[in-house]
Formats: C-alpha cells, structure tokens, sequence
C-alpha cells in the first residue's frame, strides 16, 4: 500500500476527550474517530488491527475444536423473559419495539441466543461436547462510556458457549478455554493475569477474568508474591489479624462531632482497627426493597460485590439518613446494635472483643463492643476489600494489588440458561437431561486499547510483530528519480518475501515522514535515500532503535528473518 492513496489522517494534538493513552494515540495516529458517545468508526489501520487480532484469536479457538458461527445482534424480548434477565438486567440492555411493537433488544451477550438454537438442535449426548462461538458486535448502554474503546457502547467481542453432558465435561472444556486464553494472549505479546472472579451479571457457579497489567486498568487485583493466587478484589480473599485487644464492659463515650474512623481512634488514643464501621444499604432482591448494615473494620472497606452476593441482592445503594433513622440509627454514629434490619460482620470481626461502635446517639459511641457476647442475631461472611499487605489464602506470601484491563472472561455456568431456556438431550440411557454450559469471552476492541496501554512510548505506538496493520514502513527520503526507482523496486522485493508494508511516498519533508512512522507504531523501517543508494546501501531498523546500513539485497533478507521470528 502507497501511503499518498491510503487513508490514515493522523492528528499533531491529543484529542480533548481523551483520558488514557490508547484513545489518545489511537485518535491521533488514525487509528478510530468518534461518532458519537462510546461509538467509534474504525480507520482502515484500526481495521487491519483488529483483524490481525481476530486471525489469532480464531487460529487458537479452532485449534482448540471450537466451530465458529454468526448469530444476530437484534435479539427478541421472549427470549430474555424466558431466561429471566430482562428485568434483571439494567438499564445496559438497550430495548426498542420496531414497527410491528415487537420488543426486542440489541444484544450485549448471546446466552439466550445460543441456547435458543441449540435447543431446537439438539437431540443426544452423541452431539455433546460442542462449543459455538462468533466474533460479533455488541452493545451495552454504558451510563458514562470513558476511556475510547476501553468501556464504548459498542464493541467486538468473541464470545464462545460450550455444552456438556455433566460437571467434568464441562470442566475439562473450561480448563481447554482457558489454556486456549493463555495462548492467545501470549502470542498476541501481552503481559496479562488470570484471577479468580465474580461471576457478576452472566451468573455461574465460577470464573476467572484475564487482564492485561497496566497502570490504566480500571480493576484492581490481589496477587500473592509466593504462588499462583490472584484476583480480583471483588473476589479476592486475605488474612488480616485484629490489633492487639482485650474483653472489656460495654461503656458509652461521648465522641462531639467525631464522625471517622480516623477520628475517633485518634481521640480515644487507639488504632482503626479496632474500630467498627457500619454502613447501611438498600438492596434490591427480586423487585423488593430492604435495608440491611455491614460492618468491617475501622481500617477496611467494604467490599459491595461480595456484600451483594452474600445478601443476593441485584442492587445495592448506600442508605440515606432518613432510612437509617427508620432502622433506629443515627447518621454518622451508626452501629450495629439495637437496629431494625438484617446486620452483616466481616468474618475478621467474629472473635473481637474491645471494639469501638457506634452508639446510635449523636455524638456517642460504645467502647468495650465484643459481637459475640453484644449481638445475638448478627450473620459473619467475607465482605472487606483486601488490601497490599494481606496474608495469602493460600501460602504463607503476601498479596499485592495491581491494576489490569480485563480482556478475557471465562464461565462455568452450569445450568444457569440451560434449564430455563428448556435445552435438553437424551442420554444414553434413554433418559432427558439438562445440558451444562460454559460461555468465554474476550473484548476484542477493549484488546486492541490494552495492547497500546503496554506498548507505546512518548512518540506514539509500538506495535508488535503479530498485531501491527504493516510489519514495514518503507521510507523514499526527497523526490530523486533514482530513489523513488529503487522504492519502487524494494517494495515489490518485501511483498513477495511475505512482508506486509506501507510505502510512504509523500511529497512530505523527513521529519513529518518519521515522526509520522513513529506515531503509527510500524515495528520496522527501511529507509531509502539519496546519499546511501549512491554506495548500494539502505538503512533498516526497529522502530525506535539505531537502524543499520545494509545492501538492498541483505535489507530484504534481514527484515523477512525479523518478521518471522515474531510468529
């Protein structure tokens, strides 16, 4: 491809909307253009990325036996009333009604979809197991879309489902999912994560999330220092000691317009940790409202997802002052005794004793709290934010927290949309039976912005080998009839040897042409000019690396070997 009749407009400054480095260099270097909020027309370089990164990604899911199909992005209402999730799931789910008032939705997932089709397909566990999956558009209508491609309404996804005749069927193919993510990500140059996950909105009974490791990631994850655990802190476990406390009487002290943990340690000359923060929420369950409080320590926080899940709430919202009056509390100074709903403790406060409360009161709390002995009807589950620092679950390390980009996700969810999506089969006994089924997702666009969070430098993108839209960027230095011939000439040479290249033959000064190079991110450049063409020598290199002299007959053999040896 000739750079003066390819269409790549690059921009000299960042865009104003642009938050994190991918959707400022991708912007910039051509790559996308808004169309509207969280919506993004992909250039013709974004375009041959994203297809380089669906060649891998469908090159691993074949090799692991997985058959690729393509179902719709409009999906009717029945089928998600069937499953039970259009109620349940949000306002994400865009809903419209066409002409005929049929409702239907645009699809942020396909568990309904498949299901639909393999229940009017299947018939015997000879067909099972069997694993569909597509590489499609979605949509989701993200209250605040951010970050370019990162979190958009719209975005490439391949999403897989599998189906199996029972539990170890539907592990073995999990564990070949995500062996096949490893590979893929692998080959695609990335430093990335698995952890252990909520199974969040999908449902299932298990998952883990793959993040690429970046400073801009918007999760967090606990990973131990001395073995394999990880994840992520909606999911993370840790060990935490209580600081050194003693049984006392329960005494009430006054606390004037001490409101924070903080505070009120700093006041009564103790550590946070032994004190109690209660929060109290609504939760929604089932289309019905109720209040119920957590306590962590003065030091923790608490951890909303794992608190939904232990309550099976589908929502959760901080409580105003006037629902925490309704439940004989008091804003500021709540504590969990003597309140009219539900009251959860973190599973390290379950042997305390000597802990600070509060009173209920204005401007009192309780010293001498000890939940065993001081509440009666009180529930303990694993509801704190882990923290760096915290003992592993599993070995005797210690976890630290990293932030990543979620790229992958894989679930067992058992018979989560099987049963009620009525798929069924005959087994070999002749009898009828619920398939399970794992789904496994990766965020193709969000992929493209994770490689650039990793790869790019303060002049623009760095692409590796396996993912960039040319391998080589072949510069012509002026106008001269010699060197625009022998352009000519080693352009056609690097096609032939397999090498992808764009030949920048602008009426455009040096400078422009480099920066431009480097702001595309081509992993290599050859370089043409007068001076060096007079002696029969070029000049190639990596990008952002010394290039070195070479013959055109030794540029064309070195740059083949440089690209072979990334695949």
């Amino acid at each position: 491809m000739r750079y003066s009749s390819f269409f790549a407009p690059t921009l000299r400054d960042d865009p104003a909307d642009a938050e994190v480095v991918s959707h400022r260099l991708l912007v910039r270097a051509g790559y996308i253009r808004r169309v509207t909020s969280g919506v993004y027309d992909f250039l013709p370089l974004g375009l041959r990325v994203l297809r380089r990164i669906e060649q891998v990604i469908r090159e691993e899911m074949d090799r692991s036996g997985a058959q690729e199909l393509l179902m719709p992005m409009v999906q009717p209402a029945e089928l998600w009333q069937q499953s039970g999730r259009w109620n349940k799931y949000g306002p994400e789910l865009l809903r419209f009604r066409d002409r005929h008032d049929h409702e239907s939705c645009l699809g942020p997932t396909h568990e309904e979809v498949i299901c639909d089709l393999v229940a009017k397909e299947l018939r015997s566990y000879k067909q099972l197991p069997m694993n569909l999956y597509q590489i499609q558009a979605k949509f989701r209508d993200e209250i605040r879309p951010r970050f370019g491609l990162m979190r958009g309404r719209e975005f490439i996804m391949k999403d897989a489902y599998s189906f199996h005749v029972d539990r170890d069927c539907l592990m073995r193919e999990y564990q070949n999912m995500f062996d096949t993510y490893v590979r893929i990500f692998s080959r695609l140059g990335l430093r990335f994560r698995a952890v252990e996950a909520d199974t969040g909105s999908i449902g299932g009974e298990s998952s883990h999330e793959f993040h690429v490791l970046a400073d801009s990631g918007e999760d967090c994850i606990a990973h131990c220092e001395h073995c394999d655990y990880a994840a992520n802190v909606e999911k993370a476990r840790g060990r935490r000691e209580l600081p050194d406390h003693q049984t006392a009487p329960l005494e009430e002290v006054h606390t004037p317009g001490l409101r924070s943990a903080d505070e009120v340690a700093d006041f009564l000359g103790m550590v946070p940790g032994l004190l109690v923060k209660t929060l109290v929420y609504r939760m929604v369950r089932d289309g019905t409202s109720s209040l119920v409080a957590a306590c962590v320590r003065g030091d923790d926080q608490v951890q909303e997802v794992k608190l939904a899940n232990v309550l099976g709430a589908d929502e959760l919202l901080l409580a105003s002052d006037a629902d925490i009056a309704s439940i004989g509390g008091v804003a500021g100074f709540v504590g969990p005794q003597g309140l009219a709903c539900r009251v959860v403790l973190d599973e390290t406060l379950r042997d305390a004793a000597g802990l600070v409360v509060g009173a209920n009161r204005l401007d009192h709390h309780l010293r001498g709290f000890e939940p065993g002995r001081d509440l009666s009807d009180a529930s303990y589950a694993d509801i704190r934010e882990v923290k760096s620092g915290d003992g592993c679950p599993v070995c005797d390390g210690g976890l630290h927290l990293t932030r990543g980009i979620e790229v992958g996700h894989v679930f067992a969810l058992g018979a989560r949309y099987t049963e009620p999506m009525n798929v069924r089969f005959q087994t070999a006994d002749g009898d009828r039976a619920i398939p399970l089924m794992g789904c496994y997702g990766i965020g193709v666009s969000r992929l493209m912005a994770a490689i650039v969070e990793q790869c790019h430098d303060e002049n623009g993108l760095a692409w590796p080998m396996q993912v960039a839209p040319f391998q080589l960027v072949l510069i012509s230095m002026g106008q001269d009839e010699n060197v625009l011939k022998a352009a000519d000439q080693m352009y056609e040479r690097l096609i032939k040897a397999g090498i992808s290249v764009l030949w920048d033959d602008r009426r455009e000064r040096a400078g422009v042409k480099f920066k431009d190079a480097d702001l595309i991110g081509f992993p290599l450049q050859l370089v043409i000019g007068a001076r060096a063409l007079a002696e029969g020598r070029v000049e190639l290199g990596r990008r952002g690396e010394q290039r070195q002299s070479l013959s055109l007959n030794e540029a064309v053999e070195r740059a083949r070997r440089l690209v072979e040896a990334c695949h």
